[in-house]
């Protein structure tokens, strides 16, 4: 009896829980890469962001004590590389799917 209660209440859970991973959110960080994330090799954040990009690294977010990596324009991620910006997107897990992208004020 207690199960056919507890069936239908676990798959409404794990549904909402699907459903806001993956809600749009606007985060606000600096463009880096996965391999060097907050804490970069060098002084020049953007020569060491697309240095390591260059080699196999993926672009990412720098945020708080947070490191997304991010799907999306990588010439736009290039551009801003090094700099403080606002991102808006999806996000799942760790990864952001990229909807925008600026500079932050």
């Amino acid at each position: 009896m207690q199960m056919k209660f507890l069936t239908p209440i676990a798959v409404l859970t794990l549904s909402a829980v699907a459903i806001f991973a993956q809600a749009t959110q606007t985060i606000t960080g600096t463009i880096t890469d996965s391999m060097c994330g907050a804490h970069h090799m060098v002084k020049n954040a953007t020569q060491c962001t697309r240095e390591c990009v260059k080699q196999g690294s993926v672009y990412a977010l720098a945020s708080g004590n947070k490191v997304y990596t991010l799907k999306g324009d990588k010439e736009q991620f290039d551009k801003l590389a090094g700099q403080h910006v606002t991102i808006k997107g999806t996000t799942e897990g760790t990864t952001i799917t990229v909807n925008s992208i600026k500079a932050a004020k």
